[in-house]
């Protein structure tokens, strides 16, 4: 690993200055893949526990076992390299197991929430063309729905309730009334279909032959869907080397980690990029123990330091304020956690305050996106970090602020511009789409981010506006035209316009301005149900105004941003 780095030397990166001791200005090469990490931390820490999920635990040693033996089912069922293999799994043993089984063989792993509706999921799969799918078995039957349409061919049944500790299931825990509830609400029996085949079934035919081909550096491992730059979902092509070198990054960001010794707590969902790297990929090549959340319930996150206390928490602002009010009121001890990461939406400076006043440690912020692997710009752990920005470029990480009108013109430090970002971690395109891949890469793999930002002269980034008009909310892109789109599906609903509106905890929450048709007289929470039924909940609505009219410019087209300042004017 390269020495900490001399600025005087790169005049082009002056943030390197602001580099916690032991951070280099590089990392090295990319020469190994996802299956080679988690190879190397299964022999390293064959006896040590690599997932615990509700008190029940896993060794490096079973990991290993349990993905070779998956690896050979999948097989079995006609997995091959380049494949897609759709997973749709809440945080769980099953999910971690699954990817890294499908790595094993050389095919490519997408990610799907599992609250997505039959309409979300389906325009996925009519686009990467999965046949195999891992789901959780409360999803099955929507999957059954159009699994002929798309031509899916097998689908294994996961029930996360399995991975409990036995005689500890939260159901068990119940009185008998609820425990019916607990257990609708986290598993479900496998549904008796001829593609349906249980996941318990496919670790009954021993490992994978050791010298089944392995993927290569450069092969594509994941598929992970967006709304990117456009509002359009897309499905970012990772490869193994974007995803080591983001892990490779993660590490040299933070010299101080203990390998081995890491309490990891993954409450950020795995299908989710934030997610998926910091905890699927990250913690493993730290040989980390990764306690698993289905859900980022602050009781479970209670429930769990009692028993295993978190050093390294990765989460979004809300999360860090809940957490830091039961850490406020003594239900949870949280200062043993060395490293509190926060992305996926603004910090508030209020938030570092609180986290830091009963954590006694930091909580920095980050910037990413999935087409950056996705973390690509951080806080220094330590006291150069700035609240209020997203911190300063990764090692082997370059920025550039152009014109968004005119790419060609680059802009000084101080100007407002386009963030644009190299490095290894760089997507490799869109999956299917040479349009969208050609409009988000420059020459050289500059990556057009659609944000615009101020970087000041030594670096710091602050992210001030977004060309593209998506929603974050709770660490989630939301497309305002596929809201608008569901919302004019009502029949009492002539037009509608979706906006996010700034929340006081950070983030956004997603708003709706509707026109009624003439003569009807539809309430707001009759037209948010109705969307419910259409999109998964954080998609919906929190906030619904029934309008005369929409504002538009000259060609008719709704003007967003108008939309957006009168709500905030009614609210002031």
């Amino acid at each position: 690993m390269d020495e900490p780095h001399d600025t005087l030397s790169d005049p082009e990166r002056p943030w390197l200055q602001h580099y916690a001791p032991g951070v280099p200005a590089d990392i090295p090469d990319v020469d190994h893949t996802l299956v080679d990490v988690l190879d190397r931390s299964c022999r390293a820490h064959r006896e040590r526990t690599a997932l615990e999920f509700f008190g029940r635990v896993m060794s490096y040693g079973a990991l290993e076992q349990q993905v070779a033996q998956a690896a050979e089912g999948l097989r079995r069922l006609g997995v091959s390299a380049g494949d897609r293999v759709a997973i749709i799994l809440p945080n769980s043993p099953q999910n971690v197991v699954a990817f890294y089984a499908v790595l094993r063989l050389g095919a490519i792993a997408v990610q799907h929430n599992p609250l997505y509706t039959a309409p979300e999921l389906r325009h996925q799969f009519e686009d990467h063309g999965a046949r195999v799918v891992v789901a959780w078995t409360k999803v099955v039957d929507t999957v059954l729905g159009f699994a002929d349409a798309v031509g899916i061919e097998a689908i294994i049944a996961a029930d996360i309730v399995d991975a409990m500790p036995l005689g500890k299931r939260i159901a068990l825990r119940l009185p008998i009334a609820k425990a019916r509830q607990a257990r609708s609400a986290l598993g479900a029996s496998v549904p008796r279909h001829p593609l349906v085949h249980d996941w318990r079934r496919l670790h009954v035919h021993g490992r994978l032959d050791a010298a089944h081909p392995r993927p290569s550096v450069d092969d594509t491992a994941l598929i992970q869907y967006t709304s990117g730059t456009t509002g359009a979902a897309k499905g970012a092509v990772l490869s193994h080397a974007n995803l080591v070198a983001n892990t490779m990054q993660g590490r040299a960001w933070l010299p101080g980690l203990r390998e081995g010794d890491e309490v990891f707590y993954g409450v950020l969902p795995l299908f989710h990029a934030y997610g998926l790297t910091l905890n699927l990929t990250f913690a493993i090549s730290v040989g980390a123990r990764l306690v698993l959340f289905p859900t980022p319930d602050v009781g479970l996150i209670v429930s769990a330091a009692r028993r295993t206390p978190p050093s390294f928490i990765p989460a979004v602002p809300p999360l860090y304020e809940r957490i830091a009010a039961a850490a406020e009121k003594g239900d949870i001890d949280v200062s043993g956690v060395r490293y509190a990461i926060s992305g996926a939406m603004s910090l508030p400076v209020s938030t570092v305050e609180r986290w830091e006043a009963v954590s006694g440690g930091y909580l920095v912020e980050g910037y990413g996106m999935t087409e950056t692997s996705p973390v690509a710009l951080g806080n220094p752990v330590g006291p150069t970090r700035r609240p209020g920005t997203v911190g300063v470029p990764f090692p082997s990480t370059r920025i550039r602020l152009i014109d968004p009108e005119h790419p060609d013109r680059e802009l000084a430090p101080g100007e407002r511009g386009e963030l644009l970002i190299s490095g290894p971690q760089v997507f490799q395109g869109y999956w299917g789409n040479d349009e969208a891949t050609a409009a988000a890469l420059l020459p050289e793999r500059w990556l057009r981010t659609g944000d615009i930002a101020e970087v000041s002269d030594d670096g710091f980034v602050r992210i001030v506006d977004r060309l593209k008009e998506l929603v974050i909310t709770g660490g989630f892109n939301v497309a305002p035209s596929e809201v608008e789109q569901a919302l004019r599906e009502h029949p009492d609903v002539l037009d509608a316009a979706v906006v996010g509106l700034p929340r006081t905890s950070g983030g956004e929450d997603v708003a709706a301005s509707i026109v009624l048709r003439v003569g009807r007289n539809s309430t707001v929470e009759a037209v948010r149900e109705f969307v419910r039924t259409r999109l998964t909940p954080y998609k919906v609505p929190r906030r619904i105004d029934i309008v005369l009219e929409l504002p538009r410019n000259l060609v008719g087209k709704v003007l967003r941003r108008e939309v957006r300042q009168r709500m905030l004017d009614r609210d002031s």
